[in-house]
């Protein structure tokens, strides 16, 4: 039948018809409360609340609550940008880029013997929140109950845990599999770590948010809890978690950051408090952003940033982008396992029909599994062409000229690379019906969904990654080598396994030579184009916006920033 008589594309509908389709409506602002905000002697974004203490708190609207709040168990962004507050890493991203800098190491250390060694110096007089002290065995500790499934602190994560995954994918596997052979104390304040061979992004990788360094003490008392009982040595000190509502966090008055230049990501807290909130519709979001309950918000839809630049309370400040959409095809399942149905897939879809009508100039049509902004990016690979005679021709090559049914799954919540996930969804059905591919669109609530598509429950599923730390290994290993499509946890959601690749991606990541890393990467680009386990959609850089009166935020490409350099000023909102 190809897709005759089905339902119409989605040709001819405005921005505005899409985002009514999505259910953003602005019914949806008297449906939401805003919780914690505006509470007696508070100041929130710069308006003076009153009352007794003074206490000044900066409230960041989102669209989700965080998983959990132990790093190193967690992959979602809601997540990690509570835990950047609490933790800190040996390394840093300096604000604002993905350029390495010291944080509890002292000093940005060299490679030795060839790449296979680092030994690090560590910052003396830090102490965690509970008053214990950093040092080399704090370090040897962490690592060690990540690296060894065996070790008895390899557990936590509550029901939504993410079985340490984020150390899995940086660094090879666990046990003899991880490319960190050992991690050993020198003396009090330097670790020397032994790798089983170079790796091209090592320094990179302990940058990134997922590998902040726990308290020991606060481990052995309760490892289990310790994912909703937080202890590090960040800027903010865990404060309080209500569920589904909003985590408070505490400034952390004895931060060893408070004299380090703000180059180098140091400098205040300036606020008392920070008060994550969660605010799941758009509409509701903005309006609490506009009426003054919230200092910032992130999830803005384009249709959102002209209201809040026409008022001069509230400001727009858009994110670097290094952030990717995609559609994932779960390769494990039929009819996903033939390679002309996923191709079929790819140019049954107008992606710039729905890239215009969802973001605007806020986005570009991707056509790589990563970014332009993340180095080795292939310029010459072209979006996957809209065909859909193309595609009905793929089908009846695959056998299946009537077409199948399948599910589609989309995100419940907006994400910096997604602000409605269920528009895109039902735009996509739309295409897909029109060759005969017809979908049933399902969602979860969100820790269910990356739990159930990271079993490979899904037929195809719409999610994205944003870039944690600037290396193209970052998104090709953790979303396509075969070590990450695993039956719990998968971070592969195409569940796609290739071989070629997977030695490419390998060799990538094990040399630091340039050319050699380009050209790598450029080969691994053009066989995922052709294998087609993904359709990427979308590069977007995010807008957020802000009251007038909050100064000093620095918006990370990673979406990790911390919020130490944030000020409120008296006047204004």
């Amino acid at each position: 039948m190809s897709g005759s008589g089905g339902l119409r594309g989605i040709r001819g509908l405005s921005r505005g018809d899409f985002l009514k389709l999505g259910g953003v409506g602005v019914a949806g602002v008297s449906m939401f409360g805003v919780a914690g905000c505006g509470g007696s002697g508070e100041t929130i974004g710069g308006q003076q609340g009153g009352g007794e203490g003074g206490e000044t708190v900066f409230t960041f609207g989102r669209g989700a609550d965080s998983v959990g709040l132990d790093p190193i168990n967690v992959t979602d962004g809601e997540s990690l940008i509570v835990t950047r507050q609490i933790f800190d890493g040996l390394m840093d991203f300096a604000p604002g880029t993905t350029d390495v800098v010291a944080s509890l190491a002292s000093e940005v250390p060299e490679p030795l013997e060839d790449g296979s060694v680092y030994e690090i110096p560590l910052r003396e007089g830090v102490t965690f929140h509970d008053g214990e002290p950093f040092n080399a065995e704090a370090v040897v500790f962490n690592f060690e109950r990540w690296r060894d499934e065996d070790n008895e602190f390899h557990v936590g994560g509550g029901s939504a845990s993410a079985g340490f995954a984020y150390y899995q994918s940086q660094f090879g596997g666990f046990g003899d599999d991880s490319i960190i052979e050992s991690v050993e104390a020198v003396d009090d304040y330097t670790v020397r770590f032994t790798l089983t061979g170079p790796q091209g992004p090592f320094l990179r990788n302990l940058a990134m948010s997922p590998f902040g360094i726990a308290s020991p003490a606060a481990l052995r008392e309760n490892a289990e809890g310790f994912w909703e009982n937080p202890v590090g040595t960040g800027p903010f000190r865990f404060d309080s978690w209500e569920k589904g509502s909003e985590v408070r966090v505490v400034r952390n008055e004895e931060w060893w950051g408070a004299e380090v230049g703000e180059e180098e990501g140091g400098g205040g807290p300036f606020v008392d408090r920070v008060v994550f909130t969660s605010i799941p519709d758009n509409a509701a979001r903005v309006a609490a952003l506009a009426g003054g309950q919230i200092s910032g918000a992130d999830g803005l839809t384009p249709d959102d940033v002209p209201t809040v630049e026409e008022n001069d309370s509230l400001q727009v400040i858009t994110r670097p982008p290094m952030n990717l959409a995609y559609l994932a095809m779960n390769m494990d399942k039929e009819p996903f396992n033939d390679v002309n149905i996923r191709r079929a897939v790819t140019r049954a879809i107008n992606l710039d029909e729905i890239v215009q009508s969802f973001f605007g100039d806020t986005a570009e049509v991707a056509s790589n599994m990563f970014p332009p902004t993340i180095p080795f990016f292939r310029e010459e690979t072209e979006p996957y062409p809209y065909d859909p005679d193309e595609a009905r021709s793929l089908l009846e090559e695959a056998g299946m000229p009537d077409g199948f049914t399948a599910q589609l799954w989309y995100m419940p919540i907006p994400r910096p690379y997604m602000p409605n996930g269920r528009g895109v969804a039902q735009a996509m059905q739309r295409d897909l019906e029109e060759v005969g591919i017809r979908v049933e669109l399902v969602t979860r609530e969100w820790g269910t969904y990356l739990e159930e598509i990271g079993r490979g429950e899904h037929d195809m599923c719409i999610i994205g990654w944003t870039g944690d730390n600037g290396d193209p290994d970052n998104f090709l290993n953790v979303l396509l080598s075969s070590r990450n499509a695993t039956e719990e946890n998968a971070q592969n959601y195409s569940y796609y396994r290739n071989e070629d690749l997977d030695g490419i991606l390998d060799e990538a990541a094990s040399t630091v030579d340039e050319d050699e890393r380009r050209e790598l990467y450029y080969q691994a680009q053009e066989i995922i184009y052709e294998d087609a386990p993904t359709l990427p959609i979308e590069y977007a850089q995010p807008p957020l916006g802000f009251q007038a009166s909050v100064s000093g935020y620095r918006p990370s490409p990673t979406g990790g920033e911390a919020f130490n350099t944030v000020e409120l000023q008296q006047e204004g909102a």
